[in-house]
């Protein structure tokens, strides 16, 4: 088992100020991650140096969803289309499938949406499939849209409202467990691959071949040697990079218990009024919860690793959710709620900042190769972080005269197998759906205390050994690292303070060794 602990990041401190590395990766979310992960295979001396923690940003608070680029066709973005399909594809089938899992989407065909509307969305519905199937994506994986009666689709989302009903399009797209354990994988796989990987450390002086590290838990200060720095800083790019206009937009989900929904079997998809190709989702998750989500909205200025939830979110949200349910939602069916900031790359001129809706700003990622300043990778999408990273790697290579090719379509993160490999694991299957083929370990650690094989909070899934696991094998030095991303337990408000206890807990039965 790979191992980022209390002990490794230690020693690759002292490393960072002892070895002149060929790349040092600034920034630990899913795109830094993937930088380091691609960078170490290709053979190249890596470190990653994280100024709070893994997926403290951006990367753990998406939809979790790794779609192939339904909502980029609405907008005519074939190309990043095309490029979603293509990674979710290499995702699904090769480097996470432990961690991807095939969701049904449901698009009701009621009063709110016309024959015409609907067939207008089943045109791209189907479009989409056709590059899911030009890419070779198995139909066992993601099966072909279609229509299904009215009947049907009240077996799959029970609480949609059955007035004016005429059937429904349900089509196929991947969702992750957790994004934030994604971004945890993809840096353990990379210090597989030799990469070192520091958390709680702020980069600063940060130039094109060296920078200075801060040891957050320590003040001590590392002045750190490299032949490239690569900057994946997500919303604070710019403060990295003057040439970059970022422009940060708000997305925001509702978090609310799967009973208030009628525990829906599919992702239920609602129109927002006057905003063609744009939707409210009820993203149900594994462990009793739902996402409703979500916002597309300029927020400058604001914190990136939690962003404040507006009331007027909360108010759009439901409102527009509750056009397709048969019992509306209220504020006290919320249990909780997060926000997360896109890093929209823009054009650096403030009259085109300023006339472009967030919501029309392309997705597409920009690579700054600039000649005496670190290269810069920013914009895109959890979905395409892979492709975000090679192209880093590719221009730092080229910049180390190295000819090295990219290999990470075909690297498995720790933990993935194959299906059938995963059903033979002797352990819970929300194990299993979270950790891979490291369940069975995660399962053992009950073994050390009671407590660990129990529930942390009641009616969540979670056990205290999956805290544990954090702390042991994870990176996680805090108990926030482990209740709001090596585990999701923040999510739900009610239950913080019984999962900061547990978290504190696994930290200490940690430290005895």
């Amino acid at each position: 088992m790979t191992v980022i602990d209390a002990r490794t990041r230690e020693a690759a401190l002292d490393r960072l100020g002892a070895q002149r590395y060929d790349v040092v990766v600034v920034g630990g979310g899913v795109t830094g991650a993937g930088v380091a992960l691609d960078a170490a295979s290709r053979g190249l001396r890596t470190a990653l140096v994280e100024r709070v923690d893994l997926a403290a940003g951006t990367s753990r608070w998406s939809s979790k969803l790794v779609h192939g680029g339904l909502r980029y066709l609405a907008k005519g973005d074939i190309a990043i289309a095309w490029e979603s399909a293509v990674e979710r594809h290499h995702l699904l089938t090769a480097i996470a499938p432990h961690l991807i899992h095939p969701i049904a989407t449901l698009l009701p065909l009621d009063e709110g949406t016309s024959p015409a509307m609907g067939a207008l969305a089943e045109t791209g519905i189907r479009f989409a499939d056709t590059l899911r199937m030009v890419r070779r994506t198995p139909a066992r994986l993601l099966p072909r849209p279609r229509r299904v009666s009215a009947q049907d689709a009240l077996l799959l989302a029970p609480s949609i409202d059955p007035d004016g009903l005429r059937g429904a399009i349900v089509y196929w797209d991947g969702q992750l467990e957790d994004d934030a354990r994604l971004v945890t994988a993809i840096a353990r796989t990379a210090a597989a691959h030799g990469a070192d990987v520091v958390t709680h450390a702020a980069a600063s002086e940060v130039r094109e071949d060296a920078l200075t590290v801060t040891d957050e838990r320590t003040g001590r200060s590392i002045d750190v040697r490299a032949r490239v720095v690569v900057s994946a800083t997500g919303v604070w790019a710019g403060d990295l990079e003057p040439q970059l206009a970022v422009t940060p937009s708000r997305g925001t989900h509702l978090v609310v218990r799967s009973s208030a929904l009628g525990d829906l079997r599919a992702q239920l998809t609602v129109p927002v009024p006057d905003h063609f190709g744009r939707y409210v989702f009820a993203m149900p998750q594994t462990g009793g919860l739902t996402y409703i989500g979500l916002t597309d909205d300029p927020a400058p200025g604001v914190d990136g690793i939690a962003p404040p939830v507006p009331e007027e979110d909360v108010d759009f949200l439901l409102s527009v959710i509750n056009r397709g349910l048969a019992r509306p939602l209220t504020r006290d069916d919320v249990v909780g709620r997060f926000a997360g900031l896109r890093p929209l790359v823009t054009p650096a001129t403030s009259e085109a900042k300023g006339a472009m809706p967030t919501s029309d700003v392309s997705r597409e990622h920009l690579l700054l190769d600039e000649p005496g300043r670190p290269l810069t990778i920013a914009g895109g999408k959890l979905t395409t972080y892979r492709r975000m990273a090679q192209d880093a790697v590719d221009a730092a290579v080229a910049r180390l005269g190295r000819d090295e090719p990219c290999r990470t379509t075909r690297i498995p993160l720790v933990g993935a197998a194959d299906e059938r490999t995963l059903s033979r694991i002797d352990a819970p299957r929300h194990l299993v759906r979270r950790y891979g083929t490291e369940a069975a370990a995660v399962w053992a650690l009950r073994e050390q205390a009671a407590w660990l094989g129990e529930p942390v909070v009641p009616g969540r899934p979670t056990i205290g050994a999956e805290l544990l696991h954090g702390v042991l094998a994870e990176g996680a030095l805090t108990p926030e690292d482990l209740i709001e991303r090596r585990t999701r337990l923040s999510l739900v408000d009610a239950d913080v303070p019984a999962a900061r206890e547990a978290a504190q807990r696994a930290l200490d039965l940690a430290a005895q060794g």
